[in-house]
């Protein structure tokens, strides 16, 4: 069974969008394409290709798939020759050619289809940007690794990691490096689920409880 990584750009506050540069997704009206560019380094480089591996397939969504079609193809890097290289498994309508070599449309319900290609034998599956993609699969339950270059900047909107979607679940930190810029790369895998506990006093006050039923009563609204 192969297992399903990420392995992704974020911002503090969790956007990952177009982190490459100004014309690689724009939009929404996004002002900050390319927020990588400044922090990156050699020490960062090094950290990334440690975190995609070395043997892996891709699994895309239709924007990511776009974007990388139009750029790696015409790269003679180690990266571009691996990405040409490899299969490349596309979430993404027939209105997309997948012109890409080794590049295969997932049909149907995008959950199922990837629970059936995980369940084969092969490669990992590494996932490159495509929000909706993690949105969906984080939902299913299906991503078994999550590898988070975290960039100390809050960029307040745009495309996100994580939606409400997300099923909870614990993670357990495997391994973490921090660069001199102050991008923290953290690898997580699954640990099963939410663990929970209390620091409450066994003995409540009277106003303690008082709370507790007000706010039983009062729902979303106690949030404020």
């Amino acid at each position: 069974m192969r297992k399903i990584r990420t392995a992704s750009f974020v911002s503090l506050d969790g956007v990952m969008q177009a982190p490459g540069g100004p014309t690689e997704d724009p939009r929404g009206g996004f002002k900050f394409g390319g927020w990588v560019f400044p922090f990156f380094d050699e020490k960062l480089g090094g950290l990334m290709d440690r975190a995609m591996g070395e043997d892996y397939d891709l699994l895309l969504g239709r924007c990511t798939y776009e974007i990388f079609a139009a750029y790696w193809p015409y790269q003679d890097d180690e990266i571009g020759r691996t990405f040409n290289a490899v299969n490349k498994y596309v979430a993404a309508g027939p209105d997309t050619p997948l012109g890409w070599a080794h590049s295969h449309r997932l049909e149907g319900d995008l959950a199922e289809a990837v629970r059936a290609l995980k369940g084969t034998e092969g490669r990992d599956l590494l996932i490159q940007g495509s929000s909706e993609v993690i949105h969906t699969l984080l939902a299913a339950d299906l991503i078994d690794q999550l590898t988070l270059l975290t960039f100390p900047i809050v960029l307040g909107r745009g495309k996100r990691l994580f939606d409400e979607k997300s099923r909870p679940h614990a993670w357990t930190l495997a391994s973490s490096e921090t660069t001199k810029a102050g991008v923290i790369v953290g690898t997580y895998r699954r640990a099963g689920e939410v663990p929970t506990g209390s620091f409450g006093d066994d003995n409540p006050s009277a106003a303690e409880l008082e709370r507790r039923a007000r706010w039983a009563t009062a729902g979303t609204r106690a949030g404020r």
